[in-house]
């Protein structure tokens, strides 16, 4: 079957065939193709411009016939059902919180026995909660940890989901992001939790500098480590609350990023204040169907003009569902 893939010479596959496992878009599902020179990676998905810049010269983008892998079982050949997890490093999240002790167990045990790379399998007692934004969590089955490496667009990020908030749910829009900042520019990272946003930016783009906020000391001591793990050097963790680090670097910022959905527009004002001239709001919120945008632009405007400034809104979308006619979204907006 033809698919998309990286044609590379044998002497560098290995290479970009570990490039590709790290940003998780290596097709398991077909055979690594090969001739006498090359050999023929086959991707999941098309590689962003910004992540192909970082292979080496003469890798190409091309199509190939490849041949089926043989089908490995998966938990819903044991169960006869697909149960709903997700999977953030070796750790999968079964993500409903009312299942029984019995089923929760069965579904565990199917996961750890189909999913080598899986160790631990954990079901949430508790929605995001309190100031930190953590979940308590109940170890159904194998190692009893909460701490992991999640793996995503060539970043590692070591968390501990009982003590800092991660989804991986949002590595598309963290990767969207990364459009809008150009080398040189100044990025405040208003919540920054372990750090998903400020790290891949840092080693993206080449910001002048990277100012990762968060008040959660747990957060900004694994987002210190997650510094140290990509090798970054231009980011600058900070462990306070960002209204009181928004005096500090006013005026400073040519983006805002926002993602405190429950919240963000609490912390408006010092958004703008952050923010030079032209500088970019990425506001993110939870929004009703019935009022995906305007309610949240009508709330940045005010705060704009607050401080006798304005705004002109760039994009607006929806980044996913979150509940029943609940959306998370997010605004870009410039300040003026």
């Amino acid at each position: 079957m033809k698919r998309q893939c990286i044609k590379v010479s044998k002497k560098k596959g290995e290479a970009v065939r570990r490039m590709l496992l790290e940003l998780e878009i290596l097709d398991n599902s077909v055979k690594i193709g090969a001739d006498e020179i090359f050999l023929y990676l086959p991707l999941t998905r098309e590689p962003a411009p910004e992540e192909l810049e970082s292979f080496p010269e003469n890798v190409e983008l091309t199509k190939f016939d490849f041949k089926r892998q043989e089908k490995k079982p998966v938990p819903e050949d044991l169960l006869g059902f697909s149960p709903a997890y997700e999977v953030i490093g070796d750790i999968a999240l079964l993500e409903d919180p009312d299942l029984d002790t019995q089923k929760a167990l069965k579904i565990a045990n199917a996961i750890l026995r189909t999913q080598p790379n899986i160790k631990t399998v954990l079901k949430p007692l508790t929605p995001v909660i309190g100031e930190f934004r953590v979940r308590e969590f109940e170890i159904v089955a194998g190692e009893p940890r909460t701490e992991t490496i999640h793996r995503e667009y060539g970043c590692r990020y070591k968390v501990d989901l009982a003590r800092a908030y991660f989804t991986p749910r949002l590595s598309t829009e963290r990767s969207r992001i990364l459009a809008w900042i150009k080398e040189g520019d100044t990025v405040v990272d208003m919540f920054a939790g372990v750090g998903p946003y400020s790290v891949l930016i840092a080693k993206s783009k080449k910001p002048s500098k990277v100012l990762a906020i968060d008040k959660n000391p747990d957060a900004v001591r694994y987002l210190r480590e997650n510094i140290t793990l990509n090798s970054v050097k231009n980011i600058e963790a900070i462990e306070g609350d960002a209204r009181e680090e928004a005096k500090k670097f006013a005026g400073t910022a040519d983006h805002v990023i926002m993602n405190l959905p429950h919240n963000a527009f609490e912390f408006l004002d010092s958004a703008v204040l952050l923010t030079k001239p032209g500088g970019i709001i990425h506001y993110y919120g939870i929004t009703p169907e019935d009022d995906l945008f305007e309610s949240s632009i009508e709330l940045i405007r005010m705060a704009a003009e607050k401080a006798g400034r304005k705004i002109k809104v760039l994009e607006k979308r929806v980044v996913r569902s979150y509940a029943p006619y609940q959306y998370n979204i997010c605004i870009e907006a410039r300040v003026i």
